[in-house]
C-alpha cells in the first residue's frame, strides 16, 4: 500500500527546481554583459625617431677624423696666418640654424641705425615655421640694441626677425643685404631667406663661416654683445634675464672674442668662435654636431689638440742680441 507523496516535500522539490533555473538565467545573463563589454586594447606607442639632419642624409657622419669630433664638418684656422690647422669636410654646404643672426648683426651694425630706438614685437615676428617659443610676447616694446644683443648672446628669434622687419627698405630688402654682403665677402657657399636661421634654406660651408667670423670679429659692438654672459630686459612690470647659449663664454679658460650658436633638426648643433688658444687667435667652426653638448666637447677637443701640438715655438734671439744682454 502506497501513501501518498508529502505535499511539503513536493513544494520543496518545486522551489529547488525554480532556484536552479533562476540561477542558470542569472550566469546567462552575467555571461552574456561580460562578452558584450567591449575590450580596452592598449596600445604602445613607440617614439619617432629623431628626424635626420642634412648632413646625416648627405652621409658625412661617416668620415673618421682623428680627433673623433661629432661634427660631420668642422674648420680651424690660424686668425693671423690663414693657415688650416684642421679641416674636415669644410666645403659642405649646409643649414646654418642661428648662426645666421651673424650675419643680421652686421648689417645691424654697420647700418649705424639709432640703438635707442624702440620697436615693437609684432605677430609677423611669431615663428610660424618651427613654431619655436619665445618670452618676448607681441606687444613687448624695447630698443634695437637690446634686440641686437638678445639676438646675438642668447639667440632670441623674434628679437633678430624685429631687427629685420623694422631695417630700413623693410624684411625684403635686408634679407637681399645679407646675401649681397656675403657675396661682397667672398662668400659663394651662403644663402639667406630670412634674418634669424629658423629655415633651413639659410646655408653655408665651413669655409663661408670662418670669413664672416673673421669679418664680425673686426666690429667691437659684435664683440661684446655675442660674448656676454648674461643680460636683463625690462619687459612692462617684469624682468627678464637671459643668458648665453655658449657656456663656454663663463669658462675662464677660455679666451673668446666672437661667438654664435645655432640648432635647428637641419643643421644638427652648430658653433662658430673666435678665441685665442695657445698664444694664437683661432677662427672654429663646427657644424651639425650630433647630440645636445657635443659642440662643446668638440670645441674642447680642438683646443687641447692645438696646445698640445700647435703651440708656437719661442723663437731664439740672435746670438748677438744675447751677446749685449749680458754685457747690458
Amino acid at each position: 500500500m502506497f501513501l501518498p507523496q508529502d505535499g511539503s516535500a513536493a513544494q520543496r522539490k518545486k522551489t529547488s527546481a525554480s532556484q536552479t533555473v533562476a540561477k542558470k538565467s542569472l550566469a546567462k545573463k552575467a555571461t552574456v554583459k561580460k562578452t558584450a563589454r567591449p575590450k580596452i586594447i592598449r596600445k604602445v606607442v613607440a617614439a619617432a625617431p629623431a628626424r635626420p639632419s642634412y648632413g646625416q642624409l648627405a652621409g658625412l657622419h661617416g668620415m673618421q677624423d682623428e680627433l673623433d669630433l661629432r661634427s660631420s664638418v668642422a674648420l680651424v684656422v690660424d686668425q693671423d696666418t690663414n693657415e688650416v690647422l684642421f679641416s674636415k669636410n669644410e666645403s659642405a654646404v649646409l643649414p646654418i640654424a642661428s648662426i645666421t643672426k651673424l650675419m643680421t648683426g652686421v648689417l645691424i651694425s654697420e647700418a649705424q641705425l639709432p640703438m635707442d630706438e624702440v620697436i615693437t614685437i609684432t605677430q609677423a615676428d611669431v615663428d610660424m615655421e618651427k613654431g619655436s617659443s619665445s618670452r618676448l610676447r607681441v606687444g613687448t616694446e624695447l630698443s634695437r640694441g637690446e634686440l641686437l644683443h638678445l639676438a646675438l648672446m642668447a639667440s632670441e628669434n623674434r628679437a633678430a626677425h624685429a631687427l629685420g622687419r623694422t631695417f630700413p627698405g623693410g624684411l625684403q630688402l635686408f634679407v637681399n643685404q645679407m646675401n649681397i654682403k656675403a657675396k661682397l665677402m667672398g662668400m659663394q657657399d651662403t644663402r639667406y631667406v630670412e634674418p634669424t636661421g629658423l629655415s633651413s634654406k639659410n646655408q653655408s660651408s665651413a669655409k663661408d663661416l670662418a670669413t664672416l667670423v673673421n669679418y664680425a670679429h673686426s666690429d667691437p659692438v659684435l664683440r661684446e654683445l655675442s660674448t656676454s654672459t648674461g643680460y636683463q630686459v625690462a619687459v612692462g612690470n617684469r624682468t627678464l634675464q637671459y643668458n648665453n647659449t655658449n657656456r663656454l663664454v663663463k669658462n675662464p679658460s677660455w679666451d673668446i672674442g666672437l661667438q654664435k650658436t645655432g640648432y635647428i633638426t637641419e643643421a644638427g648643433q652648430c658653433l662658430v668662435m673666435q678665441a685665442k688658444v695657445a698664444g694664437r687667435k683661432l677662427i672654429m667652426v663646427f657644424l651639425d654636431s650630433a647630440g645636445k653638448l657635443s659642440r662643446i666637447g668638440d670645441a674642447e677637443r680642438v683646443r687641447k689638440w692645438v696646445e698640445s701640438n700647435h703651440t708656437p715655438a719661442v723663437r731664439a734671439a740672435p746670438l748677438a742680441s744675447r751677446e749685449h744682454a749680458r754685457r747690458g
